[in-house]
């Protein structure tokens, strides 16, 4: 309130937005609530699909959860921090997203419940820290380790395919999961019994035209150029490979220079001059035994024609990104200088062959012999059916290297979250404050992921739940839901539901997080932007009164 004869200080623009309290708080949520709302119905083996069409009509049909947020153009500021909750998923993990954001809606929601019991928000923010801590320690017990890669071990095509389940590539999972588990051992580095995989190693392209089923593997790189010149071989076995990035053409100066020339023999004179550097860096190229040139810059005609007469097969302009894929597939290293060129820094390649697909020619070099790099062709009957295959093997790309890197992993279906939730109800039992509320709410926001899985899949949740429940209490950690075969509770190690632990500790990490960001907030300032600020004594613009915009009375 202002007392008589005091002055209104202004301190905000005209048209700002101010909420305090506990208004606030529940608008924060409730907004955020609506986004995890929005693709809970994605969520498992039986989740649904949303469509999304844009502006100019183009179409998006996904369940991937990143995906989605990614399309949707949330404005809310509290919505907004949940897309980054599935953002900060996907780039962690590459799975898990949907997961994380019902989780982050769920501790929200039981949040929400806490502050209208007039539970202080810094009392359910120190539970909800203490839960998801002693969250992770459970974790780590619970989870189980695998040494990647040993041949009787098929833990890593069961946890791609688990990755998989949920995604649009059902009749051909178990292939696509093949793919998945073969690219990361070849594109794998091990040092010291550790490995780390680099997923930019594995190149991916979608081709229409055939079904996922005849999805292939390629032991090498695809470059998506052709052939420089027709005379040229389109195809040759026991490549001896030559990455160059050099021009291999006549240098032409850094300024414009003009050469006269007043007889005929001086230009001619002029042209074998020209031609012979070409020889002879082509002869150079020939003395290495090469039979497969990549160049990252140009190749003269000139040369182009000695190479063909040599039957070198020769691509130019390729990526950056190619190059360096190709040298670790083959085993070359990239030559910047031809003169210093040596026959150690040659790749090879059993096949390199020109090859037409749909309505591009692609250079594939196949058959290396142990290649760090390799490539996935994925078919579709269309654009649509692609572009989701290449979603779903990402994310079982995700998983696998997860898993390699890690060596851990937990029992899918619902199983760890029920068991982490019926542990963390317990833990909530050593606080003797309002704390163990928001503890026992946290365990109970845990829920929310079995429950929603058996709901998408038109399973009654409360009669799964408590049978989940009471299987848990007697000391089952792996028994989740088969969602895949009978729609009832298992053991998920003999269903072969699995997943990465990564994927799960981070999920609850990152959801617990802005769950606690969002409730900390108890005032919201939304700006106008350009609005003026308000002089004392009347309208912007010194006017004393008047129609909105400084109009003064009576004027329309």
């Amino acid at each position: 309130m202002i007392g008589q004869g005091q002055v209104p200080v202004i301190i905000l623009k005209e048209g700002t937005e101010r909420t305090k309290g506990r208004d606030a708080s529940k608008n924060n949520i409730m907004a955020a609530t609506i986004v995890s709302e929005t693709i809970k119905s994605t969520l498992g083996p039986k989740g649904m699909d949303k469509m999304l069409v844009d502006s100019l009509g183009d179409i998006l049909i996904s369940n991937d959860g990143a995906t989605i947020l990614d399309e949707i153009d949330v404005q809310h500021p509290a919505a907004k921090m949940i897309v980054q909750v599935a953002k900060a998923q996907d780039d962690e993990t590459g799975d898990g997203t949907t997961s994380s954001v019902i989780l982050a809606g769920e501790f929200l929601k039981h949040g929400l419940e806490l502050l209208e019991k007039k539970i202080h928000a810094s009392l359910i923010v120190e539970g909800y820290k203490a839960a998801s801590s002693k969250a992770q320690k459970y974790l780590d017990e619970f989870s189980k380790t695998l040494e990647p890669f040993a041949e009787e071990n098929t833990l890593l095509h069961q946890i791609a395919t688990t990755a998989l389940n949920s995604k649009a590539v059902h009749g051909a999972k178990d292939k696509i999961a093949s793919i998945a588990v073969k690219s990361v051992e070849k594109v794998a580095d091990k040092e010291n019994g550790e490995y780390t995989v680099d997923l930019d190693n594995i190149k991916i392209l979608q081709k229409s035209g055939k079904s996922l089923a005849q999805s292939e593997l390629i032991e090498g790189v695809i470059v998506d150029k052709e052939v420089v010149h027709p005379a040229m071989p389109k195809s040759v076995e026991g490549g001896k490979i030559l990455l160059l990035n050099q021009n291999v053409e006549v240098q032409k100066g850094e300024w414009d220079r003009e050469i006269r020339i007043s007889d005929p023999l001086e230009m001619k004179s002029f042209l074998d001059n020209e031609e012979q550097i070409l020889r002879e860096m082509v002869d150079q190229i020939i003395a290495l035994g090469v039979n497969v040139v990549v160049a990252q810059k140009g190749i003269d005609d000139m040369a182009q024609y000695f190479m063909a007469k040599e039957n070198i097969l020769a691509i130019r302009r390729v990526k950056k990104s190619d190059m360096e894929k190709l040298a670790r597939a083959t085993g070359a290293k990239i030559v910047t200088n031809l003169k210093d060129a040596k026959v150690d820094d040659l790749g090879e390649a059993g096949l390199v062959e020109e090859v037409k697909l749909g309505d591009d020619d692609h250079v594939f070099v196949r058959e290396c012999k142990n290649p760090k790099a390799v490539s996935i062709i994925l078919y579709g009957a269309t654009k649509y059916v692609t572009d989701e295959a290449e979603r779903g093997i990402h994310d079982a790309l995700c998983v696998v290297r997860n898993v390699v890197e890690d060596k851990t992993y937990l029992p899918g279906g619902g199983a760890i979250y029920t068991e982490l939730s019926l542990r963390i109800d317990e833990f909530a039992d050593e606080f003797k404050d309002k704390r163990q509320l928001a503890v026992k709410a946290f365990a109970e926001s845990l829920l929310a992921i079995p429950s929603t899985l058996a709901e998408n899949a038109g399973i009654d949740p409360l009669d799964i739940m408590n049978e989940l429940r009471a299987a848990h209490a007697e000391g089952k950690v792996s028994i989740g839901i088969d969602l895949l075969q009978n729609g009832k509770i298992t053991d998920m190690y003999k269903a072969e539901i699995l997943e990465p632990h990564r994927v799960v500790s981070q999920a609850i990490k990152s959801a617990s997080e802005s769950a606690i960001m969002i409730m900390r907030i108890d005032d919201v300032i939304v700006a106008k932007s350009g609005a003026p600020a308000m002089p004392p004594g009347g309208m912007p613009g010194g006017m004393p009164g008047g129609m909105p915009g400084g109009m003064p009375p009576g004027m329309m």
